[in-house]
């Protein structure tokens, strides 16, 4: 039997999540993604195209502000956090949010969501968005053309 998940997230980590580790993993059941950081996200779906075989409809995007009430509309078992650049406080607050709303809560570490490659890899980070991640990427393009 498969459990519900709803995979916590700002249109970048938490796809990438879904992509990785739900997707095609009959396991689970992600019945919607959240979003809080995306002007005008939430109403719109994760295309089926993207979302593979276990979701010919897509997956829908709410409001963060939804998630106690989602959670139990959906009968959802665990929410999966999938910002990368939040501080503690914000997790654990979202934890709590979850758990008094009857879901487990947690985290995929890179064990899960690695993507494995077989060429060197370059990886442009920053402790949170709006840093120039973008910028410094196209001048890393630039400079290795």
């Amino acid at each position: 039997m498969s459990k519900n998940v709803i995979i916590i997230g700002a249109a970048g980590r938490d796809f990438h999540n879904f992509n990785t580790y739900y997707r095609d993993n009959n396991l689970f059941n992600v019945v919607a993604f959240t979003a809080a950081q995306i002007p005008d996200i939430d109403g719109r779906k994760y295309p089926a195209e993207l979302a593979g075989e276990l979701y010919p409809d897509g997956i829908p995007i709410y409001a963060e502000e939804k998630l106690p009430e989602l959670i139990k509309q959906h009968n959802v078992d665990i929410c999966t956090f999938a910002y990368s650049d939040v501080p503690y406080d914000r997790v654990m607050r979202m934890s709590a949010l979850v758990n008094a709303a009857g879901a487990n809560f947690g985290l995929l570490g890179p064990k899960d969501t690695m993507v494995k490659s077989s060429k060197p890899v370059i990886a442009v980070v920053a402790t949170r968005t709006g840093c120039g991640k973008s910028q410094t990427s196209r001048k890393v393009i630039e400079y290795l053309m």
